[in-house]
Formats: structure tokens, sequence, C-alpha cells
């Protein structure tokens, strides 16, 4: 049991042991239904301090199918702080370009001219509306790096609107 993702990137290692997959909205949270059930035909798919916390055994580790999956996880806060001290950064941002011919192009050329490398690009449209196109994105630096910050102003004057989610430190290097 535990969070489709989770049984997504272990979806090998399951199937060859024959263990069936059991969707769960939280990997912390199957942990805890299967501590609370007590039934040693359940196990779940969890980080290890959920374990510890709810008194599971772990009965293996490292069982991804790719060495390279990575969960994030996210802070939440009311108000936004400067990220401190040195080392890579990773900046996320949501954004809506104008719908006008070639849209995306200029909104990406301030990347581009300016040395940001933007390491994800997701599309969707909200509401199911063709009109306009939002985007989810990663870019490597943090707000106040002179080339994001340009990068940001260009994205700025060629999409609607433009939300910076949030700062962190890389936790490898991408590129």
């Amino acid at each position: 049991m535990s969070h489709p993702q989770a049984l997504g990137q272990c979806r090998l290692w399951l199937r060859e042991r024959g263990i069936l997959p059991a969707s769960y909205p939280d990997t912390a949270g199957a942990a805890a239904v299967v501590a609370e059930r007590g039934d040693p035909a359940l196990a779940a798919l969890a980080p290890p301090g959920a374990a510890a916390l709810y008194g599971l055994e772990t009965l293996a580790s490292d069982i991804a199918d790719a060495e390279h999956n990575t969960t994030r996880f996210v802070v939440l806060a009311r108000e936004g702080h400067e990220p401190l001290g040195d080392g890579e950064w990773m900046t996320t941002l949501i954004f809506e370009v104008n719908n006008v011919p070639a849209a995306l192009y200029k909104a990406m050329g301030g990347f581009a001219t300016n040395g940001v490398n933007m390491t994800k690009l997701e599309s969707y449209q909200r509401g199911g509306s063709f009109a306009a196109t939002e985007f989810y994105a990663d870019v490597a630096g943090r707000p106040g790096d002179p080339g994001l910050g340009r990068a940001l102003a260009e994205l700025t004057f060629h999409s609607k609107w433009v939300r910076v989610l949030g700062t962190y430190r890389q936790a490898r290097v991408r590129g």
C-alpha cells in the first residue's frame, strides 16, 4: 500500500515478488494504516521515518526500479523568506503565456539568452480551456541571481502572469 507515484517507481520490484499494489493518498498514511490493521499480509512503501514512527519493521530498502527516482516534499508557508547559503539552487514557478502565435517561444527566450537551465517544463490547460496554456517549470538558480532575474523579467513581459512557487537547494546537479 502506498501513494500511486511510489507504487509506480517500484512496480517491477513488486511484480517480481507477486505483490499486488494498493493505492493510498500518501506514503506515511499508508504506513499508519498498515500499523493500525496489524495484518502481517499488508505492507507499505513509505519513508524509513514512517516505519519508525508507526513501529513497523523495514523489510527492504532502496527498491525503486531506477536509481534516479526522486521524491520532493514541499513545505508551505504564508510568507516567503530569502533562500540563504551557498550551493546550487532550483526555483519552481508557474506562468500563463499570452494567447498569441509563438507565445511559448517568446516566453522561453529569456532563459536561453541569459544562460538559465530549465530542467522541467509541463503544460496544462486550466478548466479544459484551449484559449491559453499554463506551465509549471523548474529552473536552475534563485531569484536575485542576475541571469535568472533577467529571464524572469522577460518571462513576465511575455506572459499574462508569473508566480514563483519556491526556491530550494538542488538535491543533485542537474543538466
